[in-house]
């Protein structure tokens, strides 16, 4: 018997019960007669859509359902053995460590030191024993450098590290974590998740994660549970999960697992190790992709590859370039920003070159503390530069990190009134969220109604900007809002506006970029065509890529066309 098996014979760490709840003011119903148990030491992964019932669950579990947000509620909800129901987030604070999908709601101290310690002194935890808590939970999240710092100063990938630390420090039993990687670069989201194996392995404590980016965690879960409009649809094993998404939920399927499936190769991996793995098998074999890595590269690079395919339907296909790029949208010279961290300023942006021009389309990438968020300020005239030349043509529109700066109305509808307002809430697709509360939204709705603010009535004629800029825009949207974010993009871009992304989402800028900027320590250390930047690297670059390992090849379609390039089609 497993050690997963013994442990489900002890009394869960949460355990849910014929949960069914609506928000306020809310036209349907938030949950719908869920039933779960997690076990002690078990690893989930609760993957849906947006406003699938994620993110209420979760609420659910730590007591913010219902005593924060109000509304009716019906089950039964268990958390190491206490009634959440009745008990409340502050008597459940000891048992379960929570981190929201927007971490900035959550610090309420001064200094990275004093928010993670809070916990532990509201606990009672003696001065000692409360100091090696917090150098050791800042040791296994690798912040022991911000532990001085103010909050104020961090980017949204540090808060995100110090929320989580505050959850972790009490050691509880059960960790509740809502798109915990969302703003973190590719290493820090990797290590954060095996980071939590760890804990989850070692220690025992059992791991509650609601995931869009499923590829990131699929491989470290013990069992994935998908909701979808508030009820339970699926609840299995990883491997089982990939194959009931492909028929039942593509939407929710891992890169790696559409290059597969789309090359019809089985099993569907639910890594990267699974499917070079699997691939190098089928090479020794001779069935499949014998020119292909992951010891060789694809003779010619990609274009070969994808010329040499016949199947119509895996074509790789590059985005569409619209008009050439016209005059810059922005020209940096020189730029060098300084800011102020804890009395003390120290250069962000140093000696920065860069042109962007109308009509590109640009993903702005980087390690979380690398300079994009200062960059995007600096050109909407947030931040001033302390020498260099900025130059922004035709205006900006920027959408920030934290879509809780946008909203300040009781109504969604009441942010954006008018006929302008109305067609915004359309692009986004919230026309049906008019009369909600945006803090009773899901954080990708939030995402959405903060994008149609930052662009009401500037999507036409003379009042489209010359540079849109956005700030990690996908945190809490699924690859089908991802999609449609896409759209916008590519529709802003034809229109003439350029359109800067900052964001740690391989896999969307490989969907909408055609240039890919990388910085580092408030320099610039790439900049070059999105298939290079993003294949041929080790973490900047997409799933597909670090499976192939092609020059250029970097999304499913265009890695399935690779694989069936060697007379692949005719099978």
């Amino acid at each position: 018997m497993s050690e997963l098996a013994i442990r489900r014979g002890a009394a869960p760490a949460l355990a849910v019960e014929g949960l069914t709840y609506s928000y306020p003011r809310a036209s349907r119903e938030a949950l719908v007669d869920v039933s779960i148990e997690v076990a002690p030491g078990e690893f989930t992964l609760l993957a849906g859509r947006s406003a699938s019932g994620k993110s209420t669950l979760l609420k659910a579990a730590c007591g913010l359902v219902p005593h924060f947000h109000g509304g009716e509620i019906d089950g039964q909800v268990n958390v190491a053995g206490l009634d959440a129901i009745e008990s409340g987030p502050g008597e459940l604070a000891a048992a379960v460590g929570y981190v929201a999908q927007d971490p900035e709601t959550q610090i309420v101290s001064t200094t990275v030191a004093a928010e993670i310690e809070l916990p532990l002194e509201m606990r009672g935890d003696a001065p000692a024993d409360r100091a090696r808590a917090v150098e050791e939970v800042a040791l296994a999240l690798a912040i022991p450098h911000l532990l001085a710092r103010t909050v104020d100063t961090l980017s949204g990938g540090e808060l995100q590290r110090v929320a989580l630390a505050a959850a972790l420090v009490t050691r509880p039993s059960l960790v509740l974590l809502d798109e915990p990687t969302s703003q973190l670069d590719p290493v820090a989201g990797d290590e954060l998740i095996w980071l939590l194996r760890r804990l989850n392995e070692e220690w025992g404590v059992a791991v509650l994660i609601a995931e869009h980016r499923l590829e990131r965690c699929l491989a470290a879960a013990d069992r994935v549970v998908a909701m979808d409009s508030g009820a339970i649809a699926f609840d299995g094993t990883p491997s089982d999960f990939l194959t009931w998404a492909h028929v039942s939920d593509p939407a929710l399927t891992t890169p790696a697992a559409r290059l597969f499936s789309l090359a019809g190769i089985a099993p569907l991996p639910i890594g990267v190790r699974a499917a070079r793995a699997t691939l190098e098998a089928e090479r020794e074999q001779g069935t499949r992709g014998a020119g292909l890595p992951p010891h060789s590269t694809c003779p010619g690079g990609a274009s070969a590859a994808v010329r040499g395919s016949g199947n119509r339907e895996v074509q790789a296909v590059q985005r569409g370039s619209g008009p050439p790029p016209t005059e810059p949208a922005l020209r940096a010279r020189g730029l060098w920003v300084e800011l102020e961290r804890d009395e003390e300023r120290s250069d962000v942006l140093r000696g920065i070159d860069l042109e962007l021009r109308r009509g590109e389309r640009v993903a702005l990438m980087g390690r979380n503390g690398a300079g994009k968020s200062t960059l995007l300020r600096s050109a909407a005239g947030l931040v001033e530069p302390v020498r260099g030349k900025l130059e922004v043509r035709g205006g900006i529109a920027l959408l920030t990190q934290n879509p809780g700066d946008y909203l300040v109305r009781e109504r969604v509808g009441d942010e954006l009134p008018g006929e302008a307002g109305v067609a915004a809430l359309r692009v986004v697709g919230l026309e049906h969220a008019v009369d909600a509360d945006p803090r009773d939204l899901s954080g990708g709705e939030r995402q959405r109604l903060a994008l149609a603010i930052a662009l009401a009535g500037r999507m036409a004629g003379d009042q489209l900007p010359g540079l849109v800029a956005l700030d990690e825009p996908t945190r809490g949207m699924d690859r089908t809002r991802k999609d449609d974010l896409v759209s916008l993009i590519d529709e802003l871009a034809r229109r003439g506006a350029g359109v800067v992304v900052a964001t740690h989402d391989v896999e969307f800028a490989a969907a909408f970029a055609q240039r890919v900027v990388l910085m580092g320590d408030g320099v610039l250390i790439a900049d070059g065509p999105a298939a290079d930047v993003l294949s041929g690297g080790w973490y900047f670059a997409t799933e597909v890529a670090r499976v192939l390992d092609v020059p250029g090849v970097v999304t499913p379609e265009q890695g399935a066309a690779a694989l069936l390039g060697d007379g692949g089609e005719d099978r």
